[in-house]
Protein backbone atom coordinates (compact mmCIF):
# COMPACT_ATOMS: atom_id res chain seq x y z
CA UNK A 1 0.00 0.00 0.00
CA UNK A 2 1.28 3.42 -0.75
CA UNK A 3 2.32 6.10 1.94
CA UNK A 4 -0.48 7.81 2.56
CA UNK A 5 1.38 11.16 3.05
CA UNK A 6 2.93 11.28 -0.58
CA UNK A 7 1.50 12.11 -3.63
CA UNK A 8 2.05 9.12 -5.84
CA UNK A 9 3.26 11.74 -8.78
CA UNK A 10 4.66 15.04 -9.12
CA UNK A 11 6.12 17.09 -11.61
CA UNK A 12 8.98 18.65 -10.31
CA UNK A 13 12.48 18.43 -11.79
CA UNK A 14 14.74 16.29 -9.45
CA UNK A 15 17.23 18.64 -8.70
CA UNK A 16 19.06 20.60 -5.99
CA UNK A 17 20.60 23.88 -5.37
CA UNK A 18 24.06 23.62 -3.72
CA UNK A 19 25.82 27.14 -2.85
CA UNK A 20 29.55 26.82 -1.59
CA UNK A 21 31.21 29.84 -0.81
CA UNK A 22 35.04 30.08 -1.40
CA UNK A 23 37.07 30.51 2.52
CA UNK A 24 38.90 33.60 2.13
CA UNK A 25 41.97 31.88 2.68
CA UNK A 26 41.70 29.34 -0.67
CA UNK A 27 44.22 29.37 -3.41
CA UNK A 28 43.48 29.38 -7.28
CA UNK A 29 42.17 26.07 -8.30
CA UNK A 30 39.75 24.53 -11.25
CA UNK A 31 36.55 25.24 -10.31
CA UNK A 32 35.73 21.83 -11.43
CA UNK A 33 38.55 20.17 -8.51
CA UNK A 34 36.90 22.95 -6.27
CA UNK A 35 33.49 21.32 -6.38
CA UNK A 36 34.71 17.31 -6.38
CA UNK A 37 36.46 18.29 -2.79
CA UNK A 38 33.44 20.48 -1.62
CA UNK A 39 30.85 18.19 -2.12
CA UNK A 40 29.11 14.83 -1.44
CA UNK A 41 28.89 11.68 -4.35
CA UNK A 42 29.12 13.88 -7.35
CA UNK A 43 32.00 13.14 -9.60
CA UNK A 44 33.99 15.25 -11.07
CA UNK A 45 33.01 14.14 -14.92
CA UNK A 46 29.69 15.01 -13.46
CA UNK A 47 30.58 18.27 -12.34
CA UNK A 48 32.54 19.15 -15.96
CA UNK A 49 29.05 18.68 -17.24
CA UNK A 50 27.10 20.94 -15.22
CA UNK A 51 29.94 23.77 -15.87
CA UNK A 52 29.18 23.27 -19.34
CA UNK A 53 25.77 23.48 -19.33
CA UNK A 54 25.80 26.38 -17.36
CA UNK A 55 24.18 24.41 -14.35
CA UNK A 56 27.17 25.81 -12.52
CA UNK A 57 27.70 29.94 -11.86
CA UNK A 58 30.10 31.99 -9.98
CA UNK A 59 28.68 35.12 -8.82
CA UNK A 60 26.16 34.82 -10.81
CA UNK A 61 27.08 34.39 -13.94
CA UNK A 62 28.40 30.95 -16.37
CA UNK A 63 31.94 29.82 -16.75
CA UNK A 64 34.69 27.78 -18.16
CA UNK A 65 35.78 24.53 -17.19
CA UNK A 66 39.39 26.12 -16.46
CA UNK A 67 37.68 28.91 -14.08
CA UNK A 68 39.98 29.00 -11.20
CA UNK A 69 37.95 30.14 -8.03
CA UNK A 70 39.03 33.39 -5.85
CA UNK A 71 38.32 33.78 -2.41
CA UNK A 72 34.82 35.33 -1.45
CA UNK A 73 33.02 33.32 -5.16
CA UNK A 74 29.83 32.58 -4.55
CA UNK A 75 29.31 29.09 -6.40
CA UNK A 76 25.99 27.70 -7.03
CA UNK A 77 25.91 23.80 -8.46
CA UNK A 78 22.40 22.76 -10.05
CA UNK A 79 22.64 19.22 -11.15
CA UNK A 80 20.32 16.16 -10.56
CA UNK A 81 20.42 14.82 -7.21
CA UNK A 82 22.21 11.56 -6.47
CA UNK A 83 20.77 8.50 -4.30
CA UNK A 84 21.27 5.22 -3.99
CA UNK A 85 19.11 3.42 -6.40
CA UNK A 86 17.19 -0.41 -5.94
CA UNK A 87 18.50 -3.20 -7.75
CA UNK A 88 15.53 -4.53 -8.01
CA UNK A 89 14.13 -2.76 -11.32
CA UNK A 90 11.97 -5.33 -13.28
CA UNK A 91 12.29 -4.39 -17.42
CA UNK A 92 8.92 -5.18 -18.79
CA UNK A 93 8.00 -5.39 -22.11
CA UNK A 94 5.79 -2.55 -21.78
CA UNK A 95 4.23 -1.08 -25.00
CA UNK A 96 5.34 2.73 -25.43
CA UNK A 97 4.05 5.87 -27.46
CA UNK A 98 7.54 6.98 -28.62
CA UNK A 99 6.72 10.35 -30.38
CA UNK A 100 10.90 11.06 -30.44
CA UNK A 101 14.05 9.10 -30.48
CA UNK A 102 17.69 10.29 -30.89
CA UNK A 103 20.82 9.29 -28.96
CA UNK A 104 20.02 11.41 -26.05
CA UNK A 105 16.32 12.13 -25.73
CA UNK A 106 13.45 9.85 -25.95
CA UNK A 107 9.97 11.68 -26.03
CA UNK A 108 7.36 9.17 -24.55
CA UNK A 109 3.39 10.63 -25.00
CA UNK A 110 2.37 8.67 -21.45
CA UNK A 111 -1.41 7.30 -21.17
CA UNK A 112 -3.80 7.74 -18.55
CA UNK A 113 -3.80 5.85 -15.99
CA UNK A 114 0.07 4.43 -16.04
CA UNK A 115 2.23 5.34 -13.15
CA UNK A 116 5.43 7.32 -14.00
CA UNK A 117 8.36 5.26 -11.89
CA UNK A 118 8.10 2.42 -9.13
CA UNK A 119 7.63 3.39 -5.49
CA UNK A 120 6.03 2.09 -2.69
CA UNK A 121 3.06 -0.48 -3.84
CA UNK A 122 3.96 0.17 -7.16
CA UNK A 123 6.81 -2.07 -8.06
CA UNK A 124 5.63 -2.46 -11.51
CA UNK A 125 3.81 -1.73 -14.96
CA UNK A 126 5.43 1.80 -14.70
CA UNK A 127 6.46 3.80 -17.59
CA UNK A 128 10.44 3.07 -15.53
CA UNK A 129 9.16 -0.52 -15.82
CA UNK A 130 8.60 0.01 -19.79
CA UNK A 131 12.08 2.06 -20.18
CA UNK A 132 13.93 -0.46 -18.71
CA UNK A 133 13.27 -3.09 -21.30
CA UNK A 134 13.10 -0.60 -23.96
CA UNK A 135 16.78 0.89 -23.81
CA UNK A 136 18.21 -2.52 -21.97
CA UNK A 137 21.56 -1.96 -23.54
CA UNK A 138 21.87 1.45 -21.91
CA UNK A 139 22.98 2.60 -18.63
CA UNK A 140 20.54 5.38 -18.43
CA UNK A 141 21.35 8.07 -16.15
CA UNK A 142 19.12 9.37 -12.88
CA UNK A 143 17.95 12.10 -11.51
CA UNK A 144 16.99 10.71 -7.94
CA UNK A 145 15.31 11.41 -4.46
CA UNK A 146 14.11 8.98 -1.76
CA UNK A 147 15.45 5.67 -3.21
CA UNK A 148 13.36 5.00 -5.71
CA UNK A 149 13.77 3.65 -9.19
CA UNK A 150 14.22 6.66 -11.61
CA UNK A 151 16.54 5.82 -14.24
CA UNK A 152 16.28 8.19 -17.16
CA UNK A 153 13.62 10.80 -15.67
CA UNK A 154 13.64 14.19 -16.11
CA UNK A 155 10.19 15.41 -14.63
CA UNK A 156 7.05 13.21 -14.37
CA UNK A 157 3.19 13.69 -14.34
CA UNK A 158 0.24 12.44 -12.29
CA UNK A 159 -0.43 8.77 -13.05
CA UNK A 160 -4.15 10.29 -14.34
CA UNK A 161 -2.95 12.59 -16.72
CA UNK A 162 -1.97 12.02 -20.17
CA UNK A 163 0.62 13.40 -22.18
CA UNK A 164 4.32 14.21 -23.27
CA UNK A 165 7.51 13.26 -21.04
CA UNK A 166 10.98 13.78 -21.89
CA UNK A 167 13.53 11.45 -20.64
CA UNK A 168 17.23 11.81 -21.13
CA UNK A 169 19.52 8.74 -21.99
CA UNK A 170 22.93 10.20 -21.40
CA UNK A 171 24.32 11.99 -18.29
CA UNK A 172 24.85 15.13 -20.69
CA UNK A 173 21.08 15.13 -21.63
CA UNK A 174 20.09 14.85 -18.13
CA UNK A 175 22.44 17.56 -16.62
CA UNK A 176 21.36 19.98 -19.56
CA UNK A 177 17.71 19.04 -19.53
CA UNK A 178 17.97 19.31 -15.67
CA UNK A 179 18.62 22.83 -16.18
CA UNK A 180 16.67 23.95 -18.40
CA UNK A 181 13.91 22.62 -15.22
CA UNK A 182 15.09 24.40 -13.29
CA UNK A 183 15.41 27.35 -14.84
CA UNK A 184 11.43 27.24 -15.85
CA UNK A 185 12.69 27.74 -19.73
CA UNK A 186 11.37 24.26 -20.68
CA UNK A 187 7.99 25.22 -21.84
CA UNK A 188 4.77 22.92 -20.87
CA UNK A 189 1.51 23.80 -22.32
CA UNK A 190 -1.83 21.17 -20.76
CA UNK A 191 -5.51 21.08 -21.77
CA UNK A 192 -7.58 20.89 -19.24
CA UNK A 193 -11.58 20.71 -19.01
CA UNK A 194 -12.67 22.48 -15.76
CA UNK A 195 -15.89 23.05 -13.88
CA UNK A 196 -17.62 26.14 -14.71
CA UNK A 197 -16.35 29.22 -17.17
CA UNK A 198 -13.52 31.06 -15.03
CA UNK A 199 -13.83 35.12 -14.93
CA UNK A 200 -11.99 36.60 -16.38
CA UNK A 201 -11.06 33.90 -19.30
CA UNK A 202 -8.00 34.37 -19.61
CA UNK A 203 -5.24 34.98 -16.85
CA UNK A 204 -2.88 33.88 -14.82
CA UNK A 205 -2.72 32.04 -10.63
CA UNK A 206 -0.18 32.52 -8.49
CA UNK A 207 -0.14 31.21 -5.49
CA UNK A 208 2.60 28.93 -3.44
CA UNK A 209 1.61 25.49 -3.04
CA UNK A 210 2.09 22.77 0.25
CA UNK A 211 1.00 19.97 1.47
CA UNK A 212 -2.63 19.79 3.06
CA UNK A 213 -2.58 19.96 6.19
CA UNK A 214 -5.74 18.31 6.35
CA UNK A 215 -5.42 15.96 4.34
CA UNK A 216 -1.39 15.18 3.62
CA UNK A 217 -2.70 12.96 0.43
CA UNK A 218 -3.09 16.84 -1.34
CA UNK A 219 -1.83 19.74 -2.17
CA UNK A 220 -3.12 22.90 -1.10
CA UNK A 221 -2.71 27.11 -2.13
CA UNK A 222 -1.33 28.22 1.41
CA UNK A 223 -2.46 31.57 3.29
CA UNK A 224 0.78 33.00 3.76
CA UNK A 225 3.52 32.86 0.74
CA UNK A 226 6.58 31.72 2.63
CA UNK A 227 5.04 28.65 3.80
CA UNK A 228 4.66 26.66 0.38
CA UNK A 229 7.18 26.60 -2.84
CA UNK A 230 6.18 29.22 -5.33
CA UNK A 231 4.12 28.18 -7.98
CA UNK A 232 2.80 30.14 -11.43
CA UNK A 233 0.11 29.09 -14.03
CA UNK A 234 -0.90 30.98 -16.87
CA UNK A 235 -4.60 29.95 -18.33
CA UNK A 236 -6.70 30.54 -21.17
CA UNK A 237 -10.44 30.08 -22.53
CA UNK A 238 -10.00 27.40 -25.37
CA UNK A 239 -13.81 26.58 -25.51
CA UNK A 240 -17.39 27.85 -22.79
CA UNK A 241 -19.55 25.13 -22.57
CA UNK A 242 -21.33 26.85 -19.87
CA UNK A 243 -21.20 24.06 -17.18
CA UNK A 244 -17.74 23.17 -18.14
CA UNK A 245 -14.69 24.95 -19.88
CA UNK A 246 -11.45 23.83 -21.74
CA UNK A 247 -8.64 25.56 -20.92
CA UNK A 248 -5.15 25.43 -22.09
CA UNK A 249 -2.64 25.47 -19.16
CA UNK A 250 0.53 26.60 -19.29
CA UNK A 251 3.03 26.26 -16.30
CA UNK A 252 5.88 28.76 -14.87
CA UNK A 253 6.67 26.09 -12.25
CA UNK A 254 5.88 22.57 -11.61
CA UNK A 255 4.94 22.05 -8.59
CA UNK A 256 2.73 18.89 -7.64
CA UNK A 257 -0.62 18.96 -8.45
CA UNK A 258 0.03 22.38 -9.70
CA UNK A 259 -2.81 23.00 -12.53
CA UNK A 260 -5.09 20.87 -10.19
CA UNK A 261 -4.80 23.04 -7.29
CA UNK A 262 -5.14 26.26 -8.81
CA UNK A 263 -7.59 25.45 -10.61
CA UNK A 264 -9.46 24.57 -6.88
CA UNK A 265 -8.03 27.78 -5.76
CA UNK A 266 -10.04 29.61 -8.03
CA UNK A 267 -13.23 27.83 -7.95
CA UNK A 268 -12.93 25.51 -10.78
CA UNK A 269 -11.74 22.30 -10.32
CA UNK A 270 -10.74 19.59 -13.13
CA UNK A 271 -13.64 17.51 -14.29
CA UNK A 272 -13.68 13.75 -12.36
CA UNK A 273 -10.98 14.95 -9.97
CA UNK A 274 -11.37 13.03 -7.25
CA UNK A 275 -8.97 14.02 -5.24
CA UNK A 276 -9.98 17.85 -5.51
CA UNK A 277 -13.44 17.33 -5.65
CA UNK A 278 -14.38 17.27 -9.73
CA UNK A 279 -16.09 14.47 -9.14
CA UNK A 280 -19.44 16.21 -7.91
CA UNK A 281 -21.86 18.13 -9.85
CA UNK A 282 -20.33 21.76 -9.52
CA UNK A 283 -22.44 23.38 -12.19
CA UNK A 284 -25.50 23.05 -13.04
CA UNK A 285 -29.57 21.46 -12.90
CA UNK A 286 -30.67 19.11 -9.88
CA UNK A 287 -32.60 17.43 -12.28
CA UNK A 288 -31.90 13.28 -12.23
CA UNK A 289 -31.61 13.35 -16.01
CA UNK A 290 -28.66 16.07 -15.83
CA UNK A 291 -27.31 14.14 -12.85
CA UNK A 292 -27.21 11.06 -15.00
CA UNK A 293 -25.55 12.93 -18.12
CA UNK A 294 -22.87 13.66 -15.87
CA UNK A 295 -22.48 10.51 -14.36
CA UNK A 296 -21.90 8.42 -17.79
CA UNK A 297 -19.55 11.40 -18.81
CA UNK A 298 -17.74 10.36 -15.34
CA UNK A 299 -17.65 7.03 -16.99
CA UNK A 300 -16.63 8.07 -20.64
CA UNK A 301 -13.87 9.76 -18.92
CA UNK A 302 -12.57 8.16 -15.50
CA UNK A 303 -10.28 10.18 -15.04
CA UNK A 304 -8.96 13.79 -14.09
CA UNK A 305 -9.50 16.03 -17.49
CA UNK A 306 -5.97 17.29 -18.12
CA UNK A 307 -3.59 15.85 -20.96
CA UNK A 308 0.12 17.77 -21.27
CA UNK A 309 0.09 18.27 -25.09
CA UNK A 310 2.60 20.29 -25.84
CA UNK A 311 6.52 20.11 -25.02
CA UNK A 312 9.41 22.35 -25.75
CA UNK A 313 13.48 22.28 -24.71
CA UNK A 314 16.41 22.97 -26.11
CA UNK A 315 17.99 19.57 -27.36
CA UNK A 316 20.97 19.00 -24.63
CA UNK A 317 23.62 18.47 -27.66
CA UNK A 318 22.66 20.76 -30.93
CA UNK A 319 21.12 23.08 -29.25
CA UNK A 320 18.06 23.56 -31.40
CA UNK A 321 14.60 24.05 -30.00
CA UNK A 322 12.88 20.68 -30.09
CA UNK A 323 8.85 21.11 -29.63
CA UNK A 324 6.08 18.54 -29.67
CA UNK A 325 2.25 18.08 -29.19
CA UNK A 326 0.06 15.20 -29.19
CA UNK A 327 -3.82 14.90 -29.70
CA UNK A 328 -6.06 15.16 -26.88
CA UNK A 329 -7.11 10.95 -26.22
CA UNK A 330 -9.65 9.64 -26.54
CA UNK A 331 -11.28 9.42 -23.50
CA UNK A 332 -10.98 13.29 -23.03
CA UNK A 333 -12.55 13.85 -26.85
CA UNK A 334 -15.26 11.22 -25.41
CA UNK A 335 -16.05 13.35 -22.58
CA UNK A 336 -15.56 16.72 -24.63
CA UNK A 337 -18.43 15.65 -27.72
CA UNK A 338 -20.61 14.51 -24.71
CA UNK A 339 -20.77 18.56 -23.27
CA UNK A 340 -20.77 19.45 -26.66
CA UNK A 341 -23.98 17.73 -27.52
CA UNK A 342 -25.81 18.26 -24.68
CA UNK A 343 -24.64 22.11 -24.83
CA UNK A 344 -26.17 22.18 -28.19
CA UNK A 345 -29.31 20.57 -26.58
CA UNK A 346 -29.86 22.73 -24.48
CA UNK A 347 -29.33 26.09 -26.18
CA UNK A 348 -32.61 27.52 -26.56
CA UNK A 349 -33.40 26.76 -22.21
CA UNK A 350 -30.13 28.69 -21.84
CA UNK A 351 -31.15 31.30 -23.72
CA UNK A 352 -34.06 31.83 -21.69
CA UNK A 353 -32.58 31.68 -18.55
CA UNK A 354 -30.13 34.30 -19.42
Amino acid sequence: MSDPTKPNEQEAPFTEEKVVVVDPGQVPVRIDKFLVDKTLRISRNRIQEGVKSGAVTVNGEKVKANYKVNPGDVVKLMIPRQFDVEKTLLPQAIPLNVVYEDADILVINKPAGMVVHPGIGNHKDTLVNGLAHYLKDLDLPVAEGNAENRPGLVHRIDKDTSGLLVIAKTPWAMTHLAKQFFDHTVKRRYVALVWGSPEPSSGTIKGSIARDPSDRRKMAVTRDPEDGKKATTHYRMLEDLYYVSLLECQLETGRTHQIRVHMLHIGHPLFNDGRYGGDQIRKGTVFTKYRRFVENTFDVMPRQALHARTLGFLHPTTGIEMNFECPIPEDFEGALKRWRDYLNSRKEVLNAES
